[in-house]
């Protein structure tokens, strides 16, 4: 009952649902079904048993708790389940379930079956953060901001270079996953279709076929490539997800107050404090993906796995398998929204260029500086005058040209325009165009 409270809310309520106990037993009879018919095409079943099969076993009640339970003896659910399929078959078909494979077997394609869907969501709604960046980008491209390294102050750039490193980072991470493949598990016993040696691999392939996943070149129970392949991409995803809520949390504290989340009824209220808008959302991105990252290591480690089948290392891969896929699917519900809705406020992004006095156009005026004054004198310069335009409220500009040192050499439209942070962007508008031709490409 806690996981609703404290682990769903991560989720996506959809995967949540399309995922429970009942989803994997159906994916193992849809192996085991599609595991008969491709034996009966190819003359290893009575022509019609698995018809029959299907005509028994679709509609039968299987006992979800007693594949639980049984799950402490076999080490698996594929073992009691398997037991329960063969029970309810009459004698004539019993010899023909099951024939040829291993719990492994059903359980892997088990679970690329139930992913499947999965990954398709996640690539929608990675499709949906991109459709959403690529306005915002339009319209900021040359809204002027604080680029901030290691939190601090340090140069201008547009607004909209940011969303475009969000929606990169995003677009990237699901073109790796689209690349990734799903694919289907049947080797038997020891991976090599014992007793089938003609017609072992035939039956792989038709399986993949008839399933909708992709051919192995081999049986990969110990040779884990895939199940690394998937957690990693996944991780990919929740890392640029991650990078998306941690900016837009930054942005949007009190003494910021450059974006916004969307706002509605509820949200972002303080249980206790009427005033606050907290940003709930780059919470629950960021508490689902800190997960991901934490399944990903669990499946990472569990890569070596011995000789012909794993001992706990495979038992080890389910969940954080399926988990990942489902915390991502709920970081992107989020993401998604945040994208969508995002309130962005350029006053504020003004106002904060200003925090320094103008200090952060120091490098450009020193710039500007150093033909007329040398070097060592601009860079002393232009930080007397930050300052003094900190301390007394002054533009950065007009302090700078009343300096001594500087007043009567240069002209005050030009110490204007080399300090004024719109005019120092530098490629922000040809990156923002290339980023939007490459997030467009096909």
């Amino acid at each position: 009952m806690s996981a609703a409270l404290l682990q769903h809310p991560f989720m996506s309520p959809d995967g949540l649902a399309a995922t429970q106990a009942e989803a994997l037993v159906e994916a193992m009879l849809a192996f085991e079904l599609a595991l008969a018919e491709v034996q009966e095409a190819r003359g290893a079943v009575p022509e019609g048993a698995s018809q029959r099969m299907r005509e028994l076993l679709a509609p039968h009640p299987f006992d979800v708790g007693g594949i639980a339970a049984g799950i402490a003896s076999g080490g698996n659910a594929a073992i009691p389940f398997v037991k329960q399929g063969r029970a309810a078959l009459p004698d004539a078909l019993k010899r023909y379930w099951h024939q040829g494979a291993t719990s492994q077997d059903v359980v892997d394609s088990a679970l690329m079956l139930l992913l499947k869907p999965r990954f398709a969501a996640i690539d929608a709604l990675l499709a949906r953060c991109r459709t959403a960046a690529i306005p915002l980008m339009q319209q900021h491209a040359a809204t002027p901001m604080v680029g901030r390294t290691l939190m601090q102050q340090a140069l201008p750039l547009a607004f909209g270079v940011k969303v475009a490193h969000w929606a990169l980072g995003l677009e990237q991470a699901r073109r790796r996953l689209a690349a990734v493949e799903l694919p289907v598990q049947f080797g038997g016993a020891v991976g090599v279709h014992s007793g089938w040696a003609d017609q072992g691999l035939e039956f792989m392939d038709g399986l993949a076929e008839r399933l909708g996943l992709a051919v192995p070149v081999l049986p990969w129970h110990t040779e884990r490539q895939p199940i690394h392949a998937l957690a990693t991409a996944l991780d990919a995803v929740a890392g640029a997800a991650e990078k998306l809520a941690l900016d837009v949390a930054l942005l949007t504290q009190t003494e910021l107050g450059e974006v916004a989340e969307p706002a509605g009824e509820g949200m972002g209220e303080s249980s206790s404090m009427p005033h606050k808008r907290n940003p709930v959302r780059c919470a629950l991105i960021r508490g689902a993906t800190r997960q991901v990252h934490g399944h990903a290591t669990v499946i990472l480690n569990a890569a070596a796995q011995p000789l012909e089948r794993g001992l706990g290392e495979w038992h080890a891969e389910w969940a954080p398998l399926v988990d990942a896929a489902l915390l991502v699917e709920g970081a992107l519900e989020q993401a998604a929204i945040l994208l969508e809705g995002l309130e962005v406020h350029p006053e504020a992004m003004v106002r904060n260029l200003a925090a320094t006095g103008g200090g952060i156009m120091a490098e450009p005026a020193s710039k500007l500086l150093t033909p007329v004054l040398g070097q060592e004198a601009a860079k002393r310069i232009s930080a007397e005058a930050a300052e003094a335009a900190r301390e007394s409220g002054r533009p950065y500009a007009e302090v700078l040209g009343a300096h001594p040192e500087v007043a009567g050499r240069l002209e005050p439209e030009t110490l204007a325009q080399a300090t004024d942070p719109a005019l120092y962007l530098g490629s922000s508008q040809r990156q923002v165009q290339r980023a939007i031709a490459w997030l467009e490409e096909t």
